[in-house]
C-alpha cells in the first residue's frame, strides 16, 4: 500500500467507525462525536480522492464533509443558545 492508500483508509474507516457506532447506538447522528468522526473522515477520504484525481469521490466526499461541517456549526449554535 501507498501512503494515498493508508490515507483513503484511515479515512474510509472514521467514516465506518461512525456508521457502526451509530448502529450500535453507542452515539447519536446529531452527536459531536458523529458528527466529527463523519467530517474528519470525510475529510480525509476527500484528500486521498483528489490525490487519486479522481473526482466523483471528491464530489461524494467533499459534499459529506460540507453536510458534517454545517451539522458542527448548528451543534455549536445551538449549544451557544443554550448555555
Amino acid at each position: 500500500m501507498n501512503y494515498i492508500d493508508w490515507v483513503g483508509s484511515i479515512g474510509v474507516t472514521l467514516l465506518l467507525l461512525a456508521f457502526f457506532l451509530n448502529l450500535k447506538n453507542k452515539i447519536k447522528t446529531g452527536s459531536l462525536t458523529y458528527l466529527l468522526l463523519n467530517f474528519m473522515g470525510a475529510s480525509i477520504a476527500c484528500l486521498a480522492s483528489a490525490l487519486l484525481n479522481y473526482m466523483p469521490f471528491v464530489i461524494l466526499e467533499g459534499c459529506w464533509a460540507l453536510v458534517s461541517a454545517v451539522g458542527l456549526v448548528k451543534l455549536a449554535t445551538k449549544n451557544k443558545v443554550l448555555s
